[in-house]
């Protein structure tokens, strides 16, 4: 598998019950560095994990970067690739007429770091033996388990509301 030069970021989210505790695990290699990042929430979605993956990988950054995100959330993919999120935000958050968009509070966040960097966003199967995915996926399921949880403010309020 080719990267492109610059940085590799391995993504990955996990939650016990859709939703449940959820974490997030995103592994970045550059040359011979390597950086570490998870966090864990209370109550989320497994798909506000995958989109914080991301969007915590890219927030690492302290500069503007080449970068490759290796991605096995069909959702982030294609939504970004094929142009889907950036549609969704010019429509006010609609998925089309009847639908809102989930999540626009992390495609927002994640359009703009996109934005800040140069991406190149790849589908790589989950569960597979692919070393950089296996161990973000460690660490998104290590912190959806640990001992006091974040709140994902957001996404609690809205359930109540």
């Amino acid at each position: 598998m080719t990267v492109d030069k610059g940085i590799a970021i391995y993504t990955d989210g996990a939650c016990s019950g859709n939703p449940g505790p959820g974490g997030y695990g995103t592994v970045l290699l550059y040359g011979e560095r390597r950086k570490e990042l998870s966090g864990g929430f209370r109550k989320t979605t497994n798909n506000r994990m995958e989109l914080l993956a991301v969007i915590e990988g890219l927030r690492a950054l302290n500069r503007p970067c080449a970068v490759t995100v290796f991605s096995d959330s069909k959702y982030i993919v294609d939504a970004v690739n094929k142009g889907w999120a950036r549609r969704w935000q010019a429509n006010g958050w609609r998925r089309n007429k009847n639908a809102r968009a989930l999540n626009p509070d992390l495609w927002g966040q994640l359009l703009t770091l996109l934005d800040a960097h140069t991406v190149n966003l790849r589908w790589v199967r989950g569960h597979s033996g692919n070393p950089g995915n296996e161990r973000a996926d460690a660490l998104a399921v290590a912190a959806s388990q640990g001992n006091n949880l974040a709140i994902d403010e957001l996404y609690e309020a809205q359930v109540r509301a």
